[in-house]
């Protein structure tokens, strides 16, 4: 991509304060962008080729929605936590193993997708995070879900499509957690946490394609409880 288009998408970014270049096969993160560090609202380079994040990410300190699916990111600067405003990161398709270990000061982050990458574990970093909605962890490699989850915040969980066997029984604990999502993972019905029926705010728990029949489920002691949840819920949005 020649410098006159990119010249041409950084002035329509200064107007506008959206930055948006995908599908154009960009091997790095333009360092352009960095003279539009105040300006920027979004920035979103989706469908590129980019294998690094640079330190400089940190200057946008006004960003609120950064989207780099389907790349070949394989860590995030740590720098990326010093964006106190960004609310929405997109990072689905991506090669991460882990996140920064200063995550949890994105205090401001509302949705976070992570599918499709190389999680083992659901990052303990989120759970200090207090204005989270979304967490989309789905198609990662993850095993099992620590007793920190009890801390999350989330009103939806995402965990479909991992290697899920064991499951902490601290997420029943999840003082927001509505929706929690586990299909097609390992699961044992004995491994999964009767206080999530019997003893959360989960209303919707999705567990089709796992090591049991769904109907086993319904002879769960507190399946009652959460289909009176699941139903007061569904009328609600009726």
């Amino acid at each position: 991509m020649g410098n006159s288009a990119l010249k041409a998408h950084l002035e329509t970014a200064q107007k506008t304060g959206v930055f948006q270049l995908t599908g154009k096969g960009l091997t790095e993160f333009p360092e352009d962008l960095q003279k539009l560090a105040s300006n920027l609202r979004t920035i979103d380079l989706s469908n590129n080729k980019i294998e690094l994040l640079p330190p400089l990410i940190g200057k946008f300190s006004f960003l609120k929605s950064l989207a780099l699916n389907n790349n070949k990111l394989t860590a995030l600067p740590e720098e990326l936590c010093k964006l106190k405003k960004l609310e929405t990161l997109h990072l689905n398709g991506n090669h991460l193993r882990q996140l920064p270990a200063a995550f949890g000061q994105l205090l401001a982050l509302k949705t976070l997708s992570l599918s499709g990458n190389q999680l083992r574990t659901v990052p303990t970093q989120l759970s200090g995070l207090r204005h989270l909605d979304v967490v989309d962890l789905s198609k990662n490699q993850i095993q099992n879900v620590p007793d920190t989850v009890g801390e999350l915040q989330a009103i939806e969980l995402n965990l479909n499509q991992n290697q899920i066997s064991q499951i902490s029984v601290q997420i029943s604990h999840c003082p927001r957690l509505k929706v929690l999502r586990l299909e097609e993972n390992c699961l044992e019905l004995s491994m999964l946490p009767q206080s999530i029926l019997s003893d959360s705010q989960i209303s919707l728990l999705a567990v089709e394609g796992n090591l049991f029949e769904i109907k086993k489920l319904r002879e769960l002691e507190g399946y009652d409880k959460y289909m009176e949840r699941f139903t007061a819920t569904k009328k609600k949005f009726a």
